[in-house]
């Protein structure tokens, strides 16, 4: 009984400070910007300016007029979304606990929310960019139907997904700085191989070849994304994915909870 309350305790926690959380994420995401001219605006910017090279350079310079037999543009955007996301999330979370070392110096603060403060501080971003891909969506004929409503599904799969191995993370990342690098490399291939800017289905050739990428957990939320917006599939069509999924979602955040508990106690030594 002791290892299974321990193995929810950190649930627990989160739900119980919930109103500090959904604070200190508003708070982190007014002041990260805090300074510029532009203020939260570069938020947004670079995410946009991104989407617009990618479309320029597949579109315009590589003729890339269809993918999956949606608009490339759409293809890209309703992909790239959710990836911005974990990208962003994934960064901010992992140094989550080196930026907030003031507190967690404190001896009565409960650092175990920093790590989603983070991340939900990215998600209001997110929910500018999922309404940014539904609108581009209706201006080629994709209108919104029942499906669409699957989107908050997939971003509570992204978020869970995110926050599990963000718990691992930022814990390891106090005792070994050099894991931002490796994430920063890691991500920088990944968006490659998720994939995102590329059908997986042209490998019909090499089967084995696209089960290897639909492992990848952030697949399975990009497609989801694709299909709620474009292909309106429902996620029951997909039933022994997303029951993969989320056991590899649920072992992760067994995995970073353990490794966040264990480290917990001499973070502000280290710090």
């Amino acid at each position: 009984m002791g290892k299974v309350r321990k193995m929810f305790s950190l649930p627990a926690e989160l739900y119980q400070n919930r109103q500090l959380i959904l604070s200190l994420a508003k708070n982190d995401f007014k002041t990260k910007y805090a300074g510029s001219y532009l203020g939260i605006v570069w938020a947004f910017i670079q995410p946009v300016v991104t989407i617009l090279v990618y479309w320029f350079v597949f579109s315009v310079g590589l003729k890339a007029g269809t993918a999956a037999d949606y608009p490339f543009v759409l293809y890209l955007v309703c992909g790239i979304v959710p990836w911005f996301f974990f990208q962003d999330a994934l960064n901010g979370g992992t140094n989550a606990l080196i930026e907030y070392n003031y507190l967690v110096k404190k001896v009565v603060f409960k650092i175990s929310i920093l790590p989603i403060v983070k991340i939900l501080s990215a998600f209001f971003v997110h929910v500018f960019f999922v309404a940014f891909a539904l609108i581009l969506c209706m201006c080629y004929g994709y209108f919104p139907g029942l499906a669409t409503l699957q989107v908050f599904y997939y971003s509570a799969c992204v978020f869970l997904f995110t926050l599990g191995l963000v718990y691992a993370t930022s814990a390891i990342v106090i005792f070994f700085r050099d894991l931002t690098q490796i994430i920063n490399i890691v991500l920088q291939v990944g968006v490659w191989l998720t994939p995102i800017m590329w059908d997986v289905n042209r490998l019909s050739a090499y089967p084995w070849a696209i089960r290897i990428f639909k492992l990848n957990p952030i697949y399975y939320v990009v497609s989801g994304y694709r299909d709620a917006m474009l292909g309106h599939t429902w996620l029951t069509d997909h039933l022994l994915w997303t029951l993969y999924f989320w056991v590899v979602t649920v072992l992760l955040f067994i995995l970073g909870s353990v490794i966040f508990k264990r480290l917990k106690p001499h973070f502000a030594d280290v710090l």
